[in-house]
């Protein structure tokens, strides 16, 4: 019964299962640019990368404005940025099953090179953009700069810092979740979503053109590959495993999640082992810099088990972990059970300088409760200790060289030193973490942040007045991390500037400020 209410749902959200091909427009006559949401390219591999984009006339049209029809679809990728040099081509289809989005993969290019490519559907060309091969994966490599973002709230500012980030043209970026919030929320709004909050594929789908036809968001994505992976807002906050935080029933929430992932694989220049299936989308993965530098792009939301002590039906919450007992007990995970025993296997086989553990949130214990007494927030990785506790573990036990935590969801800037053991001052250091603050977000007062730096002396900083990015350079004798602030959101040319670097010196765990 439940999966017939599961369908049922699916059907009424716009995901019934195609019956038939679509027809294919063999001439196609589009009246307008239907490459108004860009161009993106991610995931990076020695011989090529994937170049996406997704055709669209009318954002606010249910079929996009393209009707039934598949469109015939060319890209090219070229050594050079005036498209003359073409070293790959091809064709494909843009179906309207997938909104019309095109997910190719480039190959047989060389390792760690510049490339720039295009798309061209009927007599419209995309503006070309940049991308990059990743180093062979025995190569000796010097240097890798990338720039990690998260949070992104549309109707909170503009997107000035993908600007910024655009503009240092780092080999790569990582974005960490929240890349579309699904709800309208604070203050002083400067945008507006225009539409209700999303639960169809369509509405999802509209929600997203709404921020890719962001031109700071565009010009990021334009400027090198991308790497990405999700939270909560990409779908409902604060939801966990097959549980929101409303009490939908769970077919019916399924169901709007399979709407939600499916928008989100149309938007992202994800591969295609990544289609997803129904409810479930198999995000995470690990990919190699040569000999440098190692990214584990982890999932938090999938597969985890429900928050501890929940408020009302789902959801987060602050509790005392002396009262919430169930918040310490050994099987409560974060990851999944299956995605834990893939990091450990992914651990152990890792021979690069630099392991990146690339996921959602900040990860360092956080008590936020003055003196005596602890109070933690059960949506993050405080509130699965036991799960935290064995991810740092498998570090140890593989002797990881060099990890180092990257994380967003937050809304601040913070920076941490990761123990086994975080009431014991003198417990050895395991990892470094770099959390970065929102794009656009809206971040708790300084002043509770400064309160609760004081409770927690594994945080070496924790900074909310700016939104911003963090930018990153890697080198075999150290990781450096300048964390980004930008001067406003409200406006769309703010300045940006850094507020503090950080360096971690190689094989030595913890991060020193120097700037």
């Amino acid at each position: 019964m439940e999966r017939r209410a599961f369908l049922a749902a699916l059907s009424a959200l716009g995901l019934g299962a195609a019956t038939h091909r679509a027809p294919v427009l063999a001439r196609p006559r589009l009246p307008r640019d239907p490459f108004m949401l860009g161009v993106a390219s991610g995931y990076p591999s020695p011989g090529g990368m994937v170049l996406w984009t997704r055709l669209l006339l009318d954002p606010e049209a249910p079929d996009g404005g393209l009707g039934a029809a598949a469109v015939p679809v060319r890209w090219e990728v070229a050594a050079d940025e005036s498209m003359r040099k073409i070293v790959a081509s091809g064709s494909t289809e843009a179906t309207p099953e997938w909104g019309h989005s095109v997910h190719v993969q480039a190959k047989g290019l060389e390792p760690d090179r510049w490339y720039w490519y295009r798309f061209m559907a009927g007599d419209a060309t995309s503006a070309p953009a940049r991308t990059r091969t990743s180093p062979a994966h025995d190569a000796r490599v010097d240097r890798l700069r990338f720039a990690f973002a998260s949070c992104q709230q549309y109707e909170q500012g503009f997107f000035g810092a993908h600007r910024h980030i655009a503009e240092d043209a780092p080999d790569l970026v990582a974005f960490l979740g929240d890349y579309i919030y699904e709800s309208s929320w604070g203050r002083n709004h400067v945008r507006r979503h225009e539409t209700a909050e999303p639960y169809t594929l369509p509405e999802y789908r509209a929600r997203y053109a709404r921020y890719k036809s962001d031109a700071d968001l565009q010009r990021a994505h334009a400027a090198c590959p991308w790497i990405v992976t999700w939270d909560d807002h990409e779908v409902d906050n604060d939801y966990a495993n097959d549980r929101p935080e409303d009490g939908m029933d769970r077919a019916r929430f399924l169901a709007r999640r399979a709407a939600a992932y499916r928008a989100f694989y149309e938007h992202m220049p994800l591969p295609e082992r990544m289609r997803p299936d129904g409810a479930g989308l198999r995000l995470h993965t690990r990919l190699g810099w040569g000999q440098l530098a190692r990214f584990f792009i982890l999932d938090n939301r999938q597969y985890r088990s429900w928050q501890a002590c929940p408020r009302k039906a789902g959801g987060g919450n602050v509790v005392d972990p002396a009262v919430c007992t169930e918040l310490d007990e050994p099987k409560r995970t974060m990851l999944g059970t299956a995605q834990e025993r893939w990091l450990d296997r992914a651990f152990a086989e890792s021979r690069a300088g630099w392991n990146l553990v690339t996921q959602q949130t900040l990860m360092a214990q956080l008590d936020s409760h003055p003196g005596e007494g602890r109070r933690v927030w059960t949506d993050g990785w405080s509130g699965y200790p036991a799960a935290r506790r064995r991810l740092l573990e498998s570090a140890l036990a593989h002797r990881l060289a060099n990890p180092v935590v990257i994380g967003g969801d937050v809304h601040h800037h913070a920076v941490a030193d990761l123990k086994l053991d975080f009431d014991d001052p003198h417990a050895a250091v395991v990892a470094s973490e770099i959390c970065g603050t929102s794009i656009t977000s809206q971040s708790r007062a300084q002043k509770a942040l400064d309160a609760a730096r004081e409770e927690n002396p594994h945080l070496k900083l924790m900074d909310g007045r700016h939104r911003g990015y963090v930018r990153v350079e890697v080198r075999p004798q150290g990781l450096t991390a300048e964390l980004r602030a930008m001067a406003g959101v409200q406006s769309a040319q703010a300045a940006c500037s850094t507020l503090a670097a950080f360096t971690v010196e190689n094989g030595r765990a913890g991060a020193q400020r120097t700037g």
